[in-house]
């Protein structure tokens, strides 16, 4: 088996739709006027419109060129069998192989999406997926057109250690429509799924602007890596969630979303004093000031 064609999102794609419709139709039954707004779902929806538009070219480079580049470059064909470099046979198509790829794609996904919110040009880009002030499947579709471009960065060393490319592509479907499920308030707490999954609720978590819960819960799919590494946060029913940024472009047009934080970072690089600064600024975590005129995140929390 050489390759496979399935595409996780094109079969999910009326499911997700359908989603969509029916938490609109029950949020108006409920009563719940604010869940949607109008103006701001036009936005998510241009915004998913434009990676709609832009994510095949990005798939041809990274998956046709580098994926299959790296892993033809780190599993030669020897006698009829890719080999890896380490010395070990390139790996199958096994139930098992597939689990361990969708388990090593989310600890990807985990850093990609730490780095998204800790280096502030990276931030730049995935700025546009928070700036929402409403949480609901309508937010899921606002995802931005650079991001795509350098994530499949992150997954280059499961293709180099023998994962064949497609079973990578199949991989990253699955995350990115367990992703948008995640994109509800109507979800309650799943019981002990939370300690293994990354749930609704703790995606909400993630989307919020209150302090405690800022630069919290990375993960797709699992949420090991978050424990492991620092950033678990739990959701407390009883804390009142704001959703969005700390400093935002306060717009509806899709454009200058996408480039609001591109045009703060070349602003503070004009006027930077030294070499340093301007690594910092383009490199640094958000927030980041040479006289503490502005506080990152973690300088923010430490007040708290």
């Amino acid at each position: 088996m050489e390759t496979i064609s399935l595409n996780p999102i094109v079969f999910a794609a009326p499911l997700l739709i359908a989603l969509i419709i029916g938490e609109i139709i029950y949020s108006k039954l409920k009563g719940h006027t604010k869940l949607y707004y109008w103006k701001d779902f036009l936005a998510s929806a241009g915004s998913g419109l434009a990676t709609l538009l832009l994510n095949p070219v990005a798939k041809f480079i990274f998956s046709a060129i580098l994926f299959y580049g790296v892993y033809n470059l780190f599993n030669p064909i020897v006698e009829g069998v890719r080999i890896n470099l380490l010395g070990y046979e390139a790996f199958g198509w096994a139930w098992y192989t597939w689990i361990l790829a969708l388990f090593l794609n989310d600890f990807s996904h985990y850093w990609v999406h730490r780095c998204n919110h800790t280096v502030r040009i990276m931030w730049a880009a995935h700025m546009v997926h928070h700036s929402s002030e409403h949480y609901n499947y309508g937010t899921a579709l606002r995802l931005s057109c650079i991001a795509i471009f350098y994530k499949p960065l992150f997954y280059l060393w499961l293709p180099a250690i023998g994962f064949h490319p497609e079973m990578i592509i199949v991989c990253m479907g699955v995350e990115s429509v367990w992703q948008f499920l995640l994109h509800t308030s109507y979800c309650p707490k799943l019981g002990w799924l939370e300690f293994l999954l990354i749930t609704p609720k703790q995606h909400q978590v993630h989307h919020a602007t209150n302090l405690q819960y800022l630069d919290k819960n990375h993960g797709a799919i699992f949420s090991i890596f978050d424990r492991l590494f620092g950033t678990w946060k739990e959701f407390q029913e009883e804390d009142d969630i704001n959703y969005g940024v700390l400093h935002g472009p306060n717009s509806y047009n899709p454009i200058k979303i996408t480039t609001y934080e591109f045009k703060a970072i070349w602003l503070d690089v004009k006027n930077a004093k030294s070499l340093k600064e301007v690594f910092m600024y383009v490199f640094g975590p958000p927030g980041w000031s040479p006289d503490g005129s502005s506080l990152t995140v973690k300088q923010l929390q430490q007040k708290l």
